[in-house]
């Protein structure tokens, strides 16, 4: 690891007060897994018959578990669905040694694999769980199955302006002061701000929807280590965007054995839609999904166009299973 992705181990962020949790959908079920310095909210939705393949699913910055919501139900018929709050996001407090570099969540999803003997998993990233999990592919390729990336959060030379305001989260101080310029800001004007940047079109949120983003907006701003969490991530994703050599984002891409999906919407904001290309002539053997009108979260968006590339993804992975038998 490269030394500009060392976290600073001295500052330990305080546990989350006790209170409610986010909201669990029907068919859901959340559970704590805790290991040696560190606690991770898991989220589950249970196969339509034993003996599916696991998959697990990894949120992007300021995301969490309940990003899977809408696609998880989709892929029931296919795969065992687990879905991480990464540390410090959802429902998981922040990890003891306050390590929020890009390395550091991979290990952490790398540690609850090898903690509960789920590998190979089929691994699914958004954004900077994009980011994490090609590092988990590239790293430990044995418990990778397939990989599908929805707007992965790699390097850009060109980024977009409507992206910069995110990267400056990276900035000391910069959380701080965007956290005393909003106060008076209600949590349904926070919510709008935030699918205005990742929706393609914040129209296609219904009115049950935008109650309870807003709803868990207003509970992570009640947690004390809210606005630390989003400014290390965020700087852990800048530091991670300089690494070169083998510890790249792009040159680990390469390394990607596993069958990989990539989805890029041409409405995103925060990840340029030019990047798909570069994406899949860096993973071998990759297939693109491109959704004209999506924006960051296709998942959220068009789930069940997602959902019909996963099981193509799935098939053909299956037919090459039985082609080396």
């Amino acid at each position: 690891m490269s030394s500009t992705e060392s976290p600073d181990t001295r500052a330990v962020l305080p546990v989350p007060p006790a209170g409610r949790g986010s909201r669990v959908g029907a068919g859901e079920t959340v559970r704590s897994v805790t290991l040696p310095g560190l606690t991770m909210s898991v989220r589950s939705r249970t196969g339509t018959r034993p003996g599916l393949p696991p998959a697990l699913y990894v949120h992007g910055l300021g995301g969490s578990s309940q990003n899977w919501s809408a696609l998880m139900p989709l892929l029931a018929d296919r795969v065992e669905g687990e879905a991480l709050d990464l540390p410090g996001f959802g429902d998981s407090p922040p990890p003891d040694d306050g390590n929020y570099t890009v390395s550091g969540q991979a290990r952490a999803v790398i540690r609850y694999l090898d903690a509960q003997g789920r590998g190979p998993v089929h691994l699914i990233g958004n954004s900077m769980g994009g980011a994490v999990t090609t590092r988990v592919a590239a790293v430990r390729p044995d418990l990778v199955r397939t990989l599908t990336l929805i707007s992965p959060a790699l390097p850009e030379l060109r980024v977009q302006l409507s992206a910069v305001p995110t990267g400056l989260l990276a900035v000391p101080g910069v959380c701080r002061l965007f956290s005393h310029l909003t106060r008076d800001w209600t949590p349904e004007r926070r919510t709008r701000e935030v699918l205005a940047l990742c929706y393609g079109d914040p129209a296609r949120v219904t009115p049950d929807g935008f109650t309870a983003a807003a709803e868990e907006y207003a509970r992570r701003l009640e947690l004390p280590y809210f606005w630390e969490v989003m400014q290390r991530s965020a700087r852990g994703i800048v530091d991670a965007y300089t690494l070169g050599g083998q510890h790249g984002l792009w040159r680990q891409a390469e390394r990607v054995l596993a069958p990989t999906l990539l989805v890029y919407g041409g409405r995103d904001r925060l990840i340029s839609f030019r990047m798909a290309r570069r994406a899949a002539a860096a993973f071998r053997g990759s297939r693109l999904l491109t959704l004209p009108d999506a924006g960051h979260v296709a998942m959220m968006e068009y789930p069940e166009a997602v959902a019909r590339a996963f099981r193509e993804l799935l098939d053909d992975d299956a037919t090459a299973d039985a082609g080396r038998s």
